[in-house]
């Protein structure tokens, strides 16, 4: 083997076992974009077929019966879920900060979709934007997985992940309860639902490996065992506020537009907790942080592009 790959393979953190992670994440990024398109078009009926005010208030009670409803969304809400139970086995391989990027798979794969289905032909822009996409990903998540490591969850940090989420979702409460009325765009239900799932996917993590250390390990149950429970409890309150939110994005905005803010709101969000909180990167070289950043912008620049020019998305200027 070549100097240079012998050097390289030294760097590389992510084992073989991690690394099935990969796929099995591009499988749920495949099914959660199929789940979108169902549950948009879920709500979709259900706005057409009962009055709404304002839209841009949330969804109302008469509206969530509604969408309980319809096969349709029932379905793409039985998709979501093993979607996300497929990623949580890829959280039980890899890191995070390697799973969570491949979550922006989900705008491809539905931007290719809502093509299809209303037979419009992707324009040389938005193919671009794919382009991008998965230029920013594949080298986000190589580099990820050379320096990136699942690390042992300590109690610290595990207070200090929840006490964020605390804060999230006072801020998120209050600017609910106190702003509603004047209605908000889209944007906010689709910034508010990602920041919610990157919680969601880093508290799974957490639990994840928390159990495993409680299995090999042998640590006692009970034995500060509070701090889980807690996890396991936030998770279900980001995971159902952040499901509302979605489905108030979706009576607001197409499909395109509720993915593009959420693959680049979430993986930015579960990302940086798991870089700054859990130490996932602790061990990259300084020269990896400006590669990271160059990945992330030129995924994210894809993401904004395709929201932008894909023939049935709007724009994304409020972004």
């Amino acid at each position: 083997m070549p100097p240079e790959l012998t050097d390289l393979s030294e760097h590389i953190s992510l084992t073989p076992t991690q690394a099935i992670g990969i796929p099995i994440a591009l499988v749920g990024a495949v099914l959660i974009a199929i789940a979108t398109q169902l549950q948009h078009s879920g709500v979709a009926k259900v706005g057409q077929t009962i009055e709404v005010t304002n839209a841009k208030q949330g969804l109302s009670m008469a509206q969530l019966r509604g969408i309980l409803s319809r096969p349709m969304w029932l379905i793409g809400t039985v998709l979501f879920g093993i979607a996300i139970l497929i990623q949580l086995t890829s959280l039980a391989f890899a890191p995070l900060t390697v799973v969570q990027p491949l979550g922006a798979v989900a705008l491809v794969v539905t931007a290719v979709l809502n093509a299809r289905l209303a037979k419009i032909k992707l324009d040389r822009a938005s193919i671009r934007a794919i382009a991008f996409c998965i230029g920013g990903i594949a080298l986000f998540v190589t580099f990820a997985a050379l320096f990136a490591e699942s690390l042992r969850v300590t109690e610290a940090q595990l207070a200090t992940i929840l006490i964020i989420l605390v804060v999230v979702l006072i801020g998120l409460a209050v600017a609910f309860a106190l702003l509603r009325k004047r209605g908000f765009p889209a944007v906010f239900y689709i910034i508010a639902a990602g920041v919610l799932y990157a919680f969601v996917a880093t508290l799974a993590k957490v639990i994840i490996d928390r159990v495993k250390t409680l299995s090999f390990d042998g640590f006692r149950l009970g034995e500060a065992e509070w701090l889980t429970v807690l996890c396991v409890v936030g998770l279900i309150v980001a995971a159902l506020l952040g499901g509302y939110f979605v489905q108030s994005a979706y009576s607001n905005g197409p499909p395109d537009l509720v993915v593009a803010g959420l693959t680049v709101i979430d993986p930015i969000v579960a990302i940086t907790i798991g870089i700054v909180v859990l130490g996932e990167a602790a061990s990259a070289p300084l020269w990896v942080i400006p590669v990271f950043l160059l990945a992330g912008a030129l995924a994210v620049y894809g993401v904004f592009q395709l929201a932008k020019h894909h023939p049935q998305t709007q724009p994304l200027p409020e972004l």
